[in-house]
């Protein structure tokens, strides 16, 4: 190959591995919720606080949608589900599922098959997209997944019987990180068609209607006790969450997913609880452990070789 040849390559091939890592950064950027959402669950609960989320979030994507609105007349029936997927199923309803299954189950059990994701994302991936996975693909899963246990759990076994993994808890968290994983599919496919700007913007959106159905059945009362210094500091919060975990990252997310396959962006997404556990120890002072040290280093490697892997196989195609 001439040095034009090899040049013009790694030039092709350079947004590919950084749309790698923005995913890697959106999805990281996740970790910082906990930030924000502790002083709202004070005053309000887990649907108030993410309708008003999506409120503000309508408001950000609103002239966004309206800038790319030439791509609405080009949906059809499917876009149309996969949309619904992304926005009512990966926003909504798995957040619901797993929030229910964490008071319902067993949390250990509960905690490790949320660890499904990727398992879920790459099948569905391979079925729907027709992803094919490079040779050495399985040894980098099983790797990431160590790690994340490692993170998570540490040395120690997270159930105490397999009556743990059946029950109804444990179904629902099996629900939840389908559907996170059949978002991730979707997202992708829709990004065939769609620009990153207009699939974000109508995931937030479009999760509107059913919030406001969800918290009208809820039934909470809308209060906020303590005067304007906690009204303020809601606002500012609820601000500040929206966003950064909530608009900045998955625009990230989703630019990165557009020069990314589903089924290595689903392992970029494990840089989640990596970015969770950093806020637990600069923020709340909070040790990290031996095991959890070894978790980042298995985790990082993994993302490492499968964005070399990205890589290649785009080389591949190219030549």
């Amino acid at each position: 190959m001439s040095n034009v040849t090899a040049s013009t390559t790694g030039m092709r091939t350079a947004p590919i591995r950084s749309g790698f890592w923005l995913v890697v950064l959106g999805a990281a950027l996740w970790g910082v919720d906990p930030l924000f959402r502790i002083i709202l669950l004070k005053s309000l609960t887990s649907s108030q606080i993410v309708l008003l989320e999506h409120v503000v979030l309508f408001l950000a994507a609103a002239p966004v949608l309206w800038r790319h609105r030439a791509e609405l007349k080009k949906i059809r029936l499917r876009q149309a589900g996969a949309l619904m997927v992304v926005s009512w199923g990966g926003s909504a309803v798995a957040t619901i599922l797993f929030t229910k299954a964490l008071s319902s189950g067993d949390l250990n059990a509960v905690l490790l098959l949320q660890k499904l994701q990727p398992i879920f994302a790459i099948g569905l991936a391979a079925m729907i997209l027709k992803e094919r996975l490079p040779r050495n693909f399985g040894p980098l899963i099983v790797l990431a997944l160590a790690g994340t246990y490692l993170l998570t759990f540490g040395w120690t076994v997270p159930f105490g019987h397999v009556n743990s993994f059946i029950s109804v808890g444990s179904l629902m968290a099996m629900g939840a990180a389908a559907l996170w994983g059949g978002s991730t599919v979707m997202g992708r496919y829709l990004l065939g068609s769609m620009s990153y700007e207009t699939v974000t913007s109508l995931r937030f959106i479009l999760a509107l209607p059913l919030l406001f159905t969800i918290t009208s059945l809820e039934g909470a009362p809308w209060q906020v006790n303590g005067g304007w210094g906690t009204t303020s500091a809601i606002a500012i919060n609820l601000l500040l969450q929206a966003l950064l975990p909530g608009l900045l990252s998955m625009l990230l997310y989703y630019k990165g997913l557009n020069t990314t396959k589903a089924s290595f962006a689903t392992l970029a997404e494990l840089s989640f609880p990596m970015t969770g556990i950093l806020i637990n120890w600069i923020v709340y002072h909070q040790l990290v452990t031996l095991p959890q040290l070894v978790g980042f280093a298995l985790i990082w490697t993994a993302l490492f070789f499968i964005s070399n892997q990205q890589s290649k196989q785009a080389q591949a195609v190219l030549k």
